[in-house]
């Protein structure tokens, strides 16, 4: 997830801020950063929320996948091929939506 600091670095990576709670409406500008209107934060974190998301079934997948060492010693034992069906039962169980 990302929360308003994530959310102001997105839009400014260079950006020192203190923020309060989490609050939009508690933000402390730091060192000569340029203020961000608090929409423009908002419709960030929205646009982070949606891509984080998005992007669950890879999340899943990679807790689920074999190391790297693991996968190249199935197909060094067993062939590409059944690496290739140990790899599909994977991304079968978290399709991409």
């Amino acid at each position: 997830m990302t929360d308003i600091v994530n959310s102001i670095r997105a839009i400014n990576s260079k950006a020192v801020v203190a923020v309060e709670e989490n609050n939009v409406d508690k933000i402390t500008w730091l060192e000569s950063t340029t203020p961000i209107s608090k929409a423009d934060i908002l419709a960030k974190q929205k646009q982070l929320v949606t891509a984080y998301d998005n992007n669950k079934y890879q999340r899943d997948r990679k807790e689920e996948y074999p190391s790297m060492a693991d996968q190249l010693d199935h197909i060094y034992h067993n062939g590409v091929e059944k690496w290739k069906k140990t790899i599909k039962a994977v991304k079968d169980k978290y399709p991409k939506e």
